[in-house]
């Protein structure tokens, strides 16, 4: 397996906030994940990047055949020749203050093999042993991985120029798979927001998912989980295909940027924990399935199971933190997402943007209903996108013009889907809510409801659309979303990627003096909070199965908080002030959720 040189990952944080982060930093040995689903704007970003380096640009436009996987197999081999180019350069480099190879080491973590070589070749006086040690690590630099992200639910189905439906293996997860698969890359996929069975299925098709006779696998499988039982059920569904997961991403589904899930109260300290127990005994069952899939077809088994990686992300914000994880839970790595937006070396925000993030407290950072997918969804109250949104709506013209339509799937009013964000539908959906006769109260809640959704697959690409200015004649003009997770209030940035790095590894705080509560703390009273939302959003349509949801969640909420008191202690290094604290705070959502059962005691008692 390829040596990986840091304890963390750079998430995919919508579709234009990592878009180009390798090109970043993937020659510093940090990985990152590229989103998949604006097809349009990594053309773009593709037209932009041959402009920089001097290469010729083939447009590949949207009704060219198969464009979407055309376009993403393009740009992800332009990032893969960049990269590997920008490492070249930095290895021939000489070890100077102010070099980029210098950089490459000094940003590694303290107690890696390569940065004690490195610190030791500093200190030698003889110049062909120093020679010699400089060679030899130059030959140890390894890139970040440039891995890339699907969200397998966003799967629409496209049509051709003439509006006909074209076949299932075009729909946009498909493609975007297939786009990955054709690629140059020796990285990962890394499936989010639930099991699509039938883009799982269609990964078998290509050999670069399979392992070749040594045990190699150039293109892995990662897939993010909200728990245990998640991680072993789709692990599962691949293994029988003889597919192997090398990676289970463990993400807390509330303390987290983009949309947020709730999983019934699945707290991320007892999930982890339960991975951290069971770990051998996942691997142990899927390796049995998996060979004897092998088996089955012919194929070469083997004699142990491959690597597999635990990771975790979602909340993260301290070396403590970050440390806890990889020491008790034997994590491999930690995703750190919000906090980068913060990083302009690391992250594409247009200045505009970067401003507000910068300065961005609790109340600014909200879970808003402007999703079309109908999922709650990470916001900044005063983004560009919300902006422009409440001024259509005061202007009497609420709703979006649909240029891209990767949410569209609303067949109320045709035949073809459309987004529940365009002026399109909320318009009719306006107009049948005009001849429901509704008391004003009953009509102003409605009206808020079809209008608060916004055009996300448009906004979220407004920031690189912006910083490199890659509006078209046909665009709209861009209003960028943001979807930071609720971490983002403690950091006022903006950073440069030593000093995010060097926070990472506790070289320096970037939160020092800042009042901010355990990363475990912060999730579980968000969920504590999200129970109430979905009680309240059940309203009228309750019902036994809900009741029931309803007290399960209860449940996970109070075993999740026993846990708690019983993992206080462990942390070593944390001071005796911090645990106090811990247990003032959980003594604190006890109370809350106490509070929450009496003002609905009829579902929750």
């Amino acid at each position: 397996m390829t040596e990986i040189m840091h304890t963390f990952h750079i998430p995919v944080m919508g579709t234009a906030f990592t878009i180009e982060s390798p090109l970043k930093v993937a020659k510093f040995g940090i990985s990152s994940v590229i989103s998949c689903v604006d097809d349009t704007l990594i053309e773009r970003m593709r037209k932009f990047y041959c402009r920089v380096t001097g290469q010729e640009y083939s447009p590949i436009r949207k009704y060219d055949h198969d464009a979407r996987a055309n376009r993403t197999t393009a740009y992800l081999n332009l990032v893969d020749q960049i990269v590997k180019e920008q490492l070249e350069k930095l290895k021939a480099s000489a070890f100077e203050l102010g070099e980029e190879i210098t950089k490459y080491f000094e940003l590694l973590p303290d107690n890696s093999s390569l940065k004690q070589m490195y610190k030791a070749m500093l200190l030698i006086s003889n110049a062909a042993e120093r020679k010699k040690l400089q060679d030899e690590l130059r030959e140890r630099i390894r890139a970040g991985f440039i891995d890339v992200n699907i969200m397998t639910k966003l799967d629409r189905t496209n049509f051709d120029a003439q509006g006909e439906a074209l076949p299932g293996e075009f729909t946009d997860a498909m493609a975007s798979l297939r786009g990955f698969a054709n690629s140059n890359l020796d990285s990962s996929i890394v499936f989010s927001a639930g099991f699509n069975g039938r883009l799982y299925g269609y990964v078998e098709q290509f050999p670069d998912f399979h392992a070749d006779e040594n045990g190699f696998i150039k293109k892995k499988i990662v897939i993010k989980v909200n728990d245990y039982r998640s991680a072993f059920t789709q692990g599962k569904f691949f293994a029988k295909k003889a597919l192997w997961v090398s990676e289970y991403r463990l993400e807390s589904g509330l303390n987290c940027g983009g949309h947020a899930f709730g999983h019934g109260g699945n707290l991320m300290g007892p999930s982890l924990e339960e991975f951290r127990q069971r770990k051998d005994e996942l691997i142990g069952n899927l390796f049995d399935i998996y060979n004897k899939a092998l088996a089955h077809k012919g194929k070469k088994t083997f004699d142990k199971p491959h690597p597999v990686r635990i990771t975790a992300q979602g909340g993260v914000g301290t070396h403590r933190e970050h440390a806890f994880l990889l020491d008790y839970y034997k994590v491999d790595a930690v995703g750190w997402g919000t906090p980068f937006l913060l990083v302009p070396e690391a992250t594409t925000t247009d200045p505009e943007m970067l401003e507000k993030l910068c300065r961005a407290g609790e109340k600014d950072l909200f879970l808003s209903d402007v999703s079309p997918l109908g999922v709650p969804f990470s916001n900044l109250r005063d983004s560009a996108s919300e902006l422009a949104r409440n001024e259509r709506i005061a202007a009497g013209k609420p709703g979006s013009r649909c240029s891209k339509g990767h949410l569209a799937m609303n067949t109320e009013f045709t035949e073809i889907p459309v987004c529940t964000a365009s002026e399109f539908y909320q318009k009719k959906k306006i107009e049948q809510l005009q001849g429901m006769n509704l008391d004003e109260k009953a009509y102003r809640e409605a009206y808020e409801a079809i209008t608060q959704k916004a055009c996300l697959c448009n906004d979220l690409g407004g920031a690189a659309m912006l910083t490199h200015e890659l509006r078209e004649e046909e665009d709209r003009p861009s209003h960028p979303a943001v979807c930071p997770g609720p971490n983002l209030a403690y950091f006022t940035g903006p950073y440069t990627l030593e000093q995010m790095i060097d926070h990472i590894y506790g070289r320096r705080d970037l939160l020092d003096g800042v009042d901010r509560p355990n990363m475990f703390i912060s999730e579980l009273g968000m969920n504590i909070d999200f129970l109430e939302w979905e009680i309240t959003q059940a309203g009228s349509a309750m019902n036994d199965q809900k009741v029931r949801y309803f007290r399960e969640f209860r449940d996970t909420l109070r075993d999740g908080m026993d846990y708690y008191e019983s993992l206080v202690p462990k942390m070593s290094q944390e001071t005796e002030e911090y645990k106090e604290r811990m247990h003032r705070d959980l003594r604190g959502c006890r109370e809350a959720l106490d509070a929450l059962i009496g003002r609905h005691p009829a579902l929750l008692s």
